[in-house]
């Protein structure tokens, strides 16, 4: 629900400060974006207190880092210990990277860290930042749900045909024009409605499914990929791979009859493997994507920057593709260290003959810096959400309606 300005309706916010002055300016500026109910607290104490005694809880809470008694540090590792699912912006005077910092200590407690102000805060700030952020940090949640699951359940589902594919699209920065989508496994149970990924994947992998999980979604995605094609639609498809795929010499010769048996060309299809794919048998993990490389198949290496061999797997793997990955990407327009991370890797592919694609882009200023940057691709919530097949060519006039936005 939103108001008549387009921002999402929120009925109560939490200021804690124990600045009166600047207390008071967070509440003129919440009631001047139509929030009606404005709490205030001096310190974490009396935030908690505060908490505890009101009906329900505030919508929002926007918190002062420096504090006496219980600073904001404090205060959110006692949000994280309740559990708090309340949104929240941080605010302070302090530098840019200390507040990083207690942005990314707030997201590792599990909170729903929306942003992090520069005080004082400003209309214009504010009012950005709840249009930005507080919506895809609600949005977020998804339908998706982390039950356990049974893999008997999984192996019917498989065999029914239940495991679905969505297509997440990947457009190429400099033109704004779609280049290729990533597959993705989805699961809609009649019971228990979207099974997340993380939940099943772990269970395929660890119950002996994960071969025919993935030879089954890159079945469908091969097929409507070249159903695209027949449509005029020119498109990559990249796939992931899982670790214990690496260990099977068959693996090439499976994907083979795969893309021969849709008419693909090999070169359509990118091949995404994380780093710690290849810490189980390296000698065979080495087999398996140079034999896939010589046949003409892409590789991609996935993730990159979240483990510690990163550099050490690109000198060994005749990859094609470097992924970033979102960590690294996402508010890196606000992150001088992160900027320096994202240019760094760019440039490297860049002088290796790497095409880069950058995912968790959810901003026009985190697109226009990869841009800057030279980042060929990009993908993330400001271009779609992953999508069913039949659904992406009607999708495509919206991309072009956006293109002069995107290339502005």
């Amino acid at each position: 629900m939103t108001s008549s300005d387009g921002l999402q309706t929120i009925d109560s916010v939490l200021i804690v400060d124990d600045s009166g002055v600047q207390r008071g300016l967070g509440a003129a500026l919440c009631r001047e974006l139509r929030i009606p109910k404005v709490h205030e607290a001096g310190d974490g104490r009396e935030a908690l207190a505060l908490l505890d005694e009101l009906p329900a809880p505030p919508a929002l809470l926007i918190i002062d880092l420096e504090m006496p008694t219980m600073d904001g540090p404090e205060l959110l590792s006692a949000l994280g210990g309740r559990g708090t699912r309340t949104p929240i912006i941080l605010a302070s005077s302090r530098e840019r990277a200390l507040m990083n910092s207690v942005q990314d200590m707030g997201t590792a407690l599990g909170l729903r860290i929306v942003g992090a102000l520069q005080k004082p805060l400003t209309l214009a700030s504010l009012a950005a930042r709840l249009q930005n952020k507080l919506e895809a940090a609600v949005e977020k949640k998804g339908p998706a749900r982390r039950q356990p699951v049974d893999p008997e359940s999984l192996r019917a589902a498989l065999a029914r045909g239940d495991i679905t594919v969505h297509y997440h699209p990947q457009v190429e920065i400099d033109t704004g024009r779609v280049r290729g989508v990533e597959a993705l496994a989805r699961w809609q149970d009649a019971q228990q409605g979207w099974i997340a990924p993380d939940a099943f994947i772990p269970v395929a992998e660890q119950y002996g499914l994960i071969r025919e999980l993935t030879l089954s979604v890159m079945d469908e995605a091969m097929r409507q990929t070249a159903l695209w094609c027949r449509h005029g639609l020119d498109l990559s498809i990249a796939i992931n791979l899982s670790p214990l795929l690496l260990d099977r010499g068959e693996l090439v010769q499976e994907i083979s009859e795969l893309q021969q048996r849709h008419g693909l060309r090999a070169e359509q299809i990118v091949l995404e493997v994380t780093e710690s794919s290849l810490l189980r048998d390296l000698a065979i993990a080495l087999g398996v994507l140079t034999r896939l490389r010589l046949r003409g198949f892409r590789l991609s290496l996935d993730d990159y920057g979240t483990g510690f061999s990163s550099m050490q797997q690109l000198a060994r793997i005749p990859f094609t593709e470097l992924k970033i990955d979102r960590t690294f990407v996402h508010g890196a327009h606000e992150r001088d260290s992160l900027q320096v991370i994202l240019r760094s890797a760019l440039e490297m592919a860049s002088q290796l003959g790497i095409e880069t694609v950058a995912e968790g882009v959810e901003c026009l200023q985190d697109w226009q810096l990869l841009r800057r940057y030279g980042c060929k691709l990009a993908q993330g919530w400001l271009l779609a959400k992953a999508m069913p097949g039949e659904q992406l060519e009607g999708w495509l006039p919206t991309l072009q309606r956006r293109r002069p936005e995107l290339q502005g």
